[in-house]
């Protein structure tokens, strides 16, 4: 009964994320759904600064703190281990979606790109950063990214493995293809407002700084392997010349060259 309460439990939260997560590209993207980065009744500047920066706070602060191993220690000591991923999601989830609802537009326009090849460019590349993304997400095991593996696992009474280090595809060529994703899209607006300027500039610096966790973690976790990989890979940006070199690497099982967060 546990195992399938677990399980139910975890494909609520992933069905719940990917709502959430699907209205957040229409949001950005500024398309389809009722509320977007720019729309509404604009208020006072300096009001919607802070609340914007406060709700992009809230969400770096959930995810950062919760991804972190000593957190992880600390609270599957009160959530069973199994569903530990899956309480994150919710969390994360829940943090997302109040960004999403409380953001207060701040139409001032920074940039207006007009023509149409240029425009159809911008979009293009919009969609090719999530695409990446998304990707980016089966490469490294995408069940177990949101939780949906570990909850099985404890139904089926499946051994779960230790994190093994792989580079799989974009992994050989950019450290964290995931983020790179979430960057392009990010960026990608033929019309960029304040208020999505200030969204594309705070969650890029948060993307950095995430990294500098991450890495830290798994240099932790997988040592000199890592520090080689980070050596030869750069971060973001793919570079001529720059891939990862590593034939012990390709036999491991599939579980992905970051840390499970």
């Amino acid at each position: 009964m546990g195992g399938m309460l677990a399980v139910l439990y975890g494909i609520g939260a992933y069905v719940a994320f990917l709502v959430t997560f699907a209205y957040a590209i229409a949001f950005i993207g500024n398309f389809i759904v009722p509320k977007t980065i720019d729309s509404g009744t604009p208020g006072p500047l300096l009001e919607a600064l802070i609340i914007n920066v406060v709700l992009l706070g809230v969400f770096a602060v959930q995810h950062s703190v919760m991804a972190r191993q000593g957190f992880k220690r600390w609270w599957t000591r009160m959530v069973p281990k199994s569903v530990e991923r899956s309480t994150f999601v919710v969390f994360a989830t829940a943090a997302l979606a109040l960004l999403l609802w409380q953001w207060r537009p701040m139409p001032e326009v920074i940039w207006n790109v007009t023509n149409p090849v240029a425009v159809a460019v911008i979009h293009g590349l919009f969609w090719i950063g999530w695409g990446i993304l998304l990707l980016s997400t089966f490469l490294l095991n995408h069940f177990e990214l949101f939780g949906l593996r570990q909850v099985a696992a404890r139904m089926m009474r499946w051994n779960t493995p230790e994190p093994v280090f792989r580079t799989p595809f974009l992994y050989k060529r950019v450290r964290h293809p995931l983020y790179l994703g979430f960057v392009i899209a990010f960026w990608s607006a033929p019309t960029m407002t304040m208020g999505h300027l200030l969204f594309a500039v705070a969650c890029t610096a948060y993307i950095l700084i995430g990294i500098w966790f991450e890495e830290r973690d798994l240099v932790n976790m997988f040592g000199e392997k890592y520090r080689s990989y980070r050596r030869q890979v750069s971060m973001l940006i793919p570079l001529p010349g720059r891939r990862y070199h590593d034939t012990e690497a390709e036999d491991h099982p599939p579980l992905g060259a970051k840390a499970q967060r």
